[in-house]
């Protein structure tokens, strides 16, 4: 009997050790003449049944298994980089230290591997003042992006920086939290705020979609008749709230104009066919909305290389 020879080289090197993490990520694409970037800031471990409202904890084991999920659940934090030719706009910052070493933070890192540097950064535009959102403005004691102005929507601005009265039920860390992050633009004369439906750089308007924040505000960027809009924190979830919309979340402010926000959003996205970002949906977070009856389906963007093809030919015949 003939002995069997080894597939292995008869001095083996030790196995490559294992890196187990991802690299800095971001995604490129082109809306007519502007460029936009997806940048990751990381994910952040969410357990779904403790945060989501209006349902059940069996419901929502149900909602996630069915996509193979279960609790608690890496939630994407995604920032969006426009850059319209003549200005470079960063729309949210990510989570920067809030919530520990290891989740979120990455934005920086995501940024400068797309190529960027954060004093290139001319406006930074906030959807809303929660710290994963507006946790990355600064680095330490020192504004992250110097020569950008902050713009935010006045009423988010009034809420959770102290000017507004009625606060609700809202834990006193998150007015600390958006003080400690914004103050300091605002000390500097970097503030800004706007109003709704505000043309806040050529080519970027306002859609204002309070509920989640009372000055909550989505993002809709157009350049050559396309369209893209930024819908911030519409919805965390996507197993859950696509196919229940009406179910909340407790970090939402009015819990029911949030829903009534997504009902009416959503709906309006998906008669459009428009091009959608979300903070938390699974990386890149682009998209689009397929309606299914009182449900909805996420289609993610179709990837691109980024090739400029001279035609639509098939390569190989």
């Amino acid at each position: 009997m003939m002995a069997t020879a080894s597939l292995l080289p008869a001095a083996a090197h030790a196995a490559a050790s294992q890196v187990r993490t991802q690299a800095p990520g971001f995604y490129r694409m082109m809306l007519g003449d502007f460029e936009v970037t997806a940048l990751s800031d990381g994910t952040v471990p969410q357990t779904v049944r403790d945060v989501a409202t209006h349902t059940t904890p069996e419901r929502v084991k149900d909602l996630l298994a069915r996509d193979h999920l279960e609790d608690p659940v890496e939630l994407s934090i995604n920032a969006f980089l426009i850059n319209t030719g003549t200005a470079l706009v960063l729309v949210d910052t990510g989570v920067g230290g809030f919530f520990g070493p290891g989740v979120g933070g990455q934005l920086q890192q995501s940024l400068q591997a797309a190529g960027y540097q954060p004093e290139q950064i001319d406006v930074v535009l906030l959807t809303h003042i929660h710290s994963d959102h507006s946790g990355g403005l600064m680095s330490g004691t020192r504004r992250a992006f110097p020569n950008a102005i902050l713009q935010v929507h006045a009423r988010e601005a009034d809420f959770w920086l102290g000017r507004e009265k009625a606060r609700g039920q809202v834990d006193p860390k998150y007015f600390e939290e958006a003080r400690a992050m914004v103050e300091p633009y605002r000390v500097a004369g970097k503030l800004k705020t706007f109003g709704g439906g505000d043309s806040v750089v050529p080519g970027i308007r306002v859609m204002p979609t309070a509920g989640h924040t009372p000055g909550h505000s989505s993002y809709i960027i157009e350049s050559r008749r396309q369209r893209l809009v930024l819908f911030g924190d519409l919805m965390h979830f996507g197993s859950v709230q696509l196919r229940e919309p009406s179910v909340t979340v407790a970090y939402d402010v009015d819990d029911r104009a949030a829903a009534a926000q997504r009902a009416r959003t959503f709906a309006e996205a998906a008669q459009r066919g428009d091009l959608l970002g979300l903070s938390h949906m699974p990386f890149p977070g682009l998209g689009r909305l397929g309606a299914e009856g009182r449900s909805y389906r996420w289609i993610p963007a179709n990837y691109s290389s980024g090739q400029r093809w001279p035609d639509a030919k098939v390569l190989a015949e």
